[in-house]
């Protein structure tokens, strides 16, 4: 089994194994980490600090998350439907009933989508 992301802050300690994260939303100062279960853990750091901690720890597995415009970091594995005309993102395991709806820019989604794309060519 893959490393735990370990995220440590000056009051808690947080364990999580990088497939069990769904998404990070951000808001200011703060993110959100949201997990398979729908658990959430509040961090008083931005989006772009979280992202340094995926990177340094996960390394060449920091590849599992993409960063979709300004406030938001998602499991690549979640991606169920992206709709670029409705601004939606919908994350699901496809195993479980937890879907989660998000919002993003068209812009964004459009680049989503076609990453995902160009990825399904390479195979």
């Amino acid at each position: 089994m893959k490393f735990p992301l370990i995220i440590s802050t000056v009051n808690e300690l947080v364990r999580v194994y990088p497939e069990r994260i769904v998404y990070i939303s951000s808001d200011g100062n703060y993110s959100v980490m949201v997990l398979h279960d729908k658990t959430e853990h509040l961090f008083s750091f931005n989006l772009s600090h979280f992202q340094q901690l995926i990177e340094k720890q996960l390394k060449a597995d920091a590849s599992l998350f993409i960063r979709i415009g300004k406030g938001l970091i998602i499991n690549r594995e979640y991606i169920y439907k992206i709709n670029v005309g409705k601004q939606a993102l919908i994350l699901s395991d496809m195993k479980i009933e937890h879907t989660f709806v998000l919002s993003a820019s068209k812009e964004a989604l459009r680049q989503l989508k076609g990453l995902v794309e160009n990825e399904m060519e390479k195979r």
